[in-house]
Protein backbone atom coordinates (compact mmCIF):
# COMPACT_ATOMS: atom_id res chain seq x y z
CA UNK A 1 0.00 0.00 0.00
CA UNK A 2 1.27 3.41 -0.97
CA UNK A 3 1.86 6.01 1.83
CA UNK A 4 -0.89 8.34 0.75
CA UNK A 5 -3.10 5.41 0.81
CA UNK A 6 -2.20 4.38 4.20
CA UNK A 7 -2.39 8.33 5.48
CA UNK A 8 -5.46 8.14 4.01
CA UNK A 9 -6.30 5.10 5.94
CA UNK A 10 -4.89 7.16 9.10
CA UNK A 11 -7.09 9.78 8.22
CA UNK A 12 -10.46 7.81 8.11
CA UNK A 13 -9.73 6.21 11.85
CA UNK A 14 -8.87 10.30 13.15
CA UNK A 15 -12.64 10.90 11.80
CA UNK A 16 -14.29 7.94 12.68
CA UNK A 17 -12.58 8.77 16.49
CA UNK A 18 -13.96 12.30 16.15
CA UNK A 19 -17.40 10.98 15.19
CA UNK A 20 -16.92 8.71 18.10
CA UNK A 21 -16.02 11.38 20.19
CA UNK A 22 -18.74 13.37 19.56
CA UNK A 23 -21.21 10.79 20.29
CA UNK A 24 -19.48 10.37 24.08
CA UNK A 25 -17.07 8.36 23.64
CA UNK A 26 -13.15 9.39 23.54
CA UNK A 27 -11.95 5.72 23.85
CA UNK A 28 -10.95 5.34 20.57
CA UNK A 29 -8.96 8.81 19.72
CA UNK A 30 -6.39 7.13 21.89
CA UNK A 31 -5.08 4.81 19.33
CA UNK A 32 -5.01 7.42 16.74
CA UNK A 33 -2.65 9.46 17.95
CA UNK A 34 1.18 9.09 18.71
CA UNK A 35 2.00 8.80 21.53
CA UNK A 36 4.67 11.30 22.47
CA UNK A 37 5.17 14.62 24.17
CA UNK A 38 5.85 16.53 20.82
CA UNK A 39 2.10 16.04 19.68
CA UNK A 40 0.14 18.53 19.75
CA UNK A 41 -3.53 20.21 18.61
CA UNK A 42 -4.63 23.77 18.06
CA UNK A 43 -8.59 22.95 18.49
CA UNK A 44 -11.82 25.22 17.50
CA UNK A 45 -11.93 26.78 20.46
CA UNK A 46 -9.10 28.09 20.95
CA UNK A 47 -5.85 27.68 22.73
CA UNK A 48 -2.50 24.89 22.25
CA UNK A 49 -2.30 21.16 23.97
CA UNK A 50 0.70 19.40 23.88
CA UNK A 51 2.11 16.06 24.53
CA UNK A 52 0.11 12.88 24.09
CA UNK A 53 -1.71 13.16 27.18
CA UNK A 54 -2.85 16.62 27.16
CA UNK A 55 -4.04 16.30 23.30
CA UNK A 56 -5.99 13.06 24.21
CA UNK A 57 -7.44 14.37 27.46
CA UNK A 58 -8.69 17.36 25.91
CA UNK A 59 -10.69 15.08 23.20
CA UNK A 60 -12.03 13.37 26.75
CA UNK A 61 -12.90 16.63 28.21
CA UNK A 62 -15.43 17.49 24.85
CA UNK A 63 -16.66 13.29 25.23
CA UNK A 64 -18.15 14.42 28.29
CA UNK A 65 -20.52 16.90 27.04
CA UNK A 66 -20.60 15.59 23.72
CA UNK A 67 -24.61 15.15 22.75
CA UNK A 68 -23.80 13.55 18.67
CA UNK A 69 -23.29 15.18 15.83
CA UNK A 70 -21.56 14.26 12.99
CA UNK A 71 -18.08 15.39 11.22
CA UNK A 72 -16.52 14.64 8.22
CA UNK A 73 -13.36 15.48 6.00
CA UNK A 74 -14.04 17.34 2.10
CA UNK A 75 -12.14 18.85 -0.18
CA UNK A 76 -8.78 16.83 1.31
CA UNK A 77 -5.63 16.60 -0.20
CA UNK A 78 -2.46 14.73 1.30
CA UNK A 79 1.11 15.60 0.68
CA UNK A 80 3.40 12.05 1.60
CA UNK A 81 6.83 11.54 2.16
CA UNK A 82 8.38 8.79 3.66
CA UNK A 83 8.03 9.16 7.42
CA UNK A 84 5.42 12.11 7.26
CA UNK A 85 2.35 13.44 5.81
CA UNK A 86 0.10 16.80 5.67
CA UNK A 87 -3.36 16.25 5.29
CA UNK A 88 -5.74 19.33 4.44
CA UNK A 89 -9.31 20.07 4.25
CA UNK A 90 -12.53 21.27 5.31
CA UNK A 91 -14.22 19.90 8.58
CA UNK A 92 -17.94 19.96 8.02
CA UNK A 93 -20.66 19.01 10.02
CA UNK A 94 -22.69 19.29 12.98
CA UNK A 95 -21.63 18.68 17.08
CA UNK A 96 -23.70 18.81 20.05
CA UNK A 97 -22.00 20.09 22.89
CA UNK A 98 -23.92 20.35 26.51
CA UNK A 99 -27.86 20.32 24.59
CA UNK A 100 -26.58 23.12 21.69
CA UNK A 101 -25.58 22.56 18.08
CA UNK A 102 -23.04 23.92 16.49
CA UNK A 103 -22.39 24.30 13.02
CA UNK A 104 -18.93 22.80 11.91
CA UNK A 105 -17.19 24.45 8.49
CA UNK A 106 -13.25 25.22 9.34
CA UNK A 107 -10.27 24.38 7.30
CA UNK A 108 -7.79 21.56 9.06
CA UNK A 109 -3.98 21.16 8.33
CA UNK A 110 -3.38 17.13 10.15
CA UNK A 111 0.10 15.92 10.25
CA UNK A 112 1.11 12.36 9.82
CA UNK A 113 4.10 10.32 11.17
CA UNK A 114 5.04 7.06 10.32
CA UNK A 115 6.45 5.12 13.62
CA UNK A 116 6.74 1.33 13.47
CA UNK A 117 4.88 1.01 10.24
CA UNK A 118 1.95 2.55 11.33
CA UNK A 119 0.97 6.21 10.63
CA UNK A 120 -0.38 7.85 13.81
CA UNK A 121 -1.88 11.88 14.04
CA UNK A 122 1.15 14.04 15.59
CA UNK A 123 -0.45 17.19 14.84
CA UNK A 124 -4.12 18.55 14.31
CA UNK A 125 -5.00 22.32 13.75
CA UNK A 126 -8.90 24.14 12.92
CA UNK A 127 -9.98 27.33 12.45
CA UNK A 128 -11.02 28.88 15.32
CA UNK A 129 -15.09 28.14 15.59
CA UNK A 130 -17.05 30.90 17.18
CA UNK A 131 -19.91 28.94 17.18
CA UNK A 132 -17.88 26.68 20.03
CA UNK A 133 -16.86 29.18 21.46
CA UNK A 134 -20.35 30.98 22.11
CA UNK A 135 -21.69 27.32 23.43
CA UNK A 136 -18.90 26.93 25.75
CA UNK A 137 -19.32 30.56 27.00
CA UNK A 138 -22.85 29.86 27.50
CA UNK A 139 -22.52 26.52 29.39
CA UNK A 140 -19.89 28.27 31.40
CA UNK A 141 -22.27 31.07 32.52
CA UNK A 142 -25.22 28.76 33.63
CA UNK A 143 -22.80 26.88 35.65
Amino acid sequence: MSAMNEISAASARFYGALNRMAAGDAAPMADVWLQSDDVSAQHPIGGRDQGYDAVVGSFAKVAEIAGGGKLELLEQKIVAGSDMGVETGVEVGTLVIGGHTAQINQRVTNVYRLVNADWKLSHHHTDQSQAMMDILKRLSEAA
